[in-house]
């Protein structure tokens, strides 16, 4: 598997957190791929052959060749029915709100034609464009010019969202929400109905997905540790919450999760 990772350009990098390519050649022997909620959407290209999203364990369906994928409330599993080449943008949690006029809580745990988010003949012309391109500096060049013209000039994002999402990347997803309104119930109302229109998911939600990242990284990049020091470090009350949060997001225990041919894939992302 080959995956890299680029930068966006300084127009675009408070709401692009990087974009990504990923090659992988075709193996009969592919095993399917969990993918784990990170707290944000991503618009991806793929140029190889079609992808599978399972709904259930046997039953699937083919996903778009140009998509948003919205944010996550749970793990899902796909497959590739050939060779992998996709092209994608992640965005921050406050970043894909800026270029759509849909409310984000619409597209949760889907993925969506980006044809159905940009007016049809655009979308078209954008993904052609993207398939013509030779390579993936171009394709760059191509995404941030039509995002530059999608950007919305006014202020999309209120106040009380961003300064919530930054709190919960600042402190890893610790932070309670009570904590960060000071129990003011009239906040918290707001804050709801913001965050579903402006970011899809819960405050809490989000600030179990960024938790959940945090972990990953821990596992991944720090085997020396044990379960229960990641489990405090991540402020989890004790190593049994800790092992249940994570079995309920990513589907199998800590313990498991190291060298699982079903977690390559995200061992990969978060390595």
């Amino acid at each position: 598997m080959n995956y890299q990772t680029y930068k966006p350009n300084k127009e675009l990098e408070s709401f692009v957190k990087f974009y990504w390519t990923l090659e992988v050649p075709f193996d009969p022997k592919n095993q399917k791929q969990k993918i784990v909620p990170d707290g944000c959407i991503e618009m991806t290209f793929n140029f190889g052959d079609k992808i599978k999203r399972y709904t259930s364990e046997n039953d699937f369906i083919i996903n778009p060749n140009a998509m948003v994928m919205g944010q996550r409330t749970k793990s899902y599993s796909i497959l590739p029915l050939g060779n992998v080449d996709t092209f994608a943008i992640c965005f921050y949690p406050i970043g894909f709100a800026n270029f759509v006029n849909s409310p984000l809580e619409n597209i949760i745990d889907k993925e969506i034609s980006i044809s159905e988010l940009f007016e049809t003949q655009e979308a078209c012309e954008l993904e052609e464009q993207m398939i013509q391109a030779t390579n993936t500096l171009k394709r760059i060049s191509i995404i941030e010019s039509f995002l530059l013209k999608k950007l919305s000039n006014k202020d999309t994002i209120s106040n009380i969202v961003k300064s919530t999402v930054d709190t919960l990347v600042k402190t890893n997803g610790t932070t309670a929400i009570s904590a960060i309104l000071k129990d003011d119930v009239s906040k918290r109302r707001q804050l709801e109905r913001h965050f579903k229109k402006q970011i899809g998911i819960s405050p809490k939600q989000l600030g179990r997905a960024i938790r959940l990242q945090t972990t990953l990284n821990l596992i991944l990049n720090k085997n020396s540790e044990t379960l229960t020091e990641i489990a405090y470090e991540n402020a989890y009350f004790d190593q049994n919450h800790f092992i249940k949060d994570f079995k309920d997001f990513v589907g199998v225990t800590p313990k498991n999760f190291l060298n699982n041919e079903h977690m390559a894939l995200t061992a990969l992302f978060y390595k």
